[in-house]
């Protein structure tokens, strides 16, 4: 997408979305929860902006040594299958490369295809599943992916 700028979240980002995150973002995380990730150790969270600064997509990080854990990856209801969802990976994916992360990993409900396949798209594969993870008893697929780091 043109005029899409993907940025480190800010506290004013935060307040710009918490009132419409389980509307207008994803049903599965309160604004609580996100603001508690927020000022979380070893984590990082991205939104992606348009030109007037409206937020159409955020995704969050978890550092451990030489792992990610990308928890949450989502894009505004109204503007998904624009390719939201694949900036905000890509920019995941060249950080990790920057901290020199050997290994991404994530979870994503197994009913959900459209992500799944953002991810296999982008060299996750799956590694497993935990049953009954989501609300509704849907299972979670684990998936991890390999960094190629050009700086070993």
């Amino acid at each position: 997408m043109e005029n899409l700028k993907i940025l480190k979240m800010t506290r004013k980002d935060y307040e710009q979305i918490k009132d419409s995150l389980t509307l207008e973002f994803d049903d599965f995380w309160s604004p609580s929860i996100l603001e508690s990730e927020l000022r979380g150790e070893n984590k990082m969270y991205l939104v992606a902006k348009q030109k007037d600064q409206q937020i159409v997509g955020f995704a969050g990080m978890m550092f451990l040594d030489k792992t990610m854990e990308i928890m949450n990856l989502v894009t505004k209801k109204q503007n998904r299958g624009n390719g939201i969802g694949t900036l905000l990976l890509n920019k995941i994916i060249e950080i990790a490369e920057n901290k020199n992360i050997k290994e991404i990993m994530l979870e994503v409900k197994e009913s959900n295809l459209v992500a799944r396949k953002l991810y296999e798209k982008a060299g996750f594969f799956k590694i497993g599943c935990r049953k009954n993870y989501y609300p509704g008893n849907q299972n979670a697929i684990l998936m991890s992916k390999n960094v190629n780091n050009l700086q070993k």
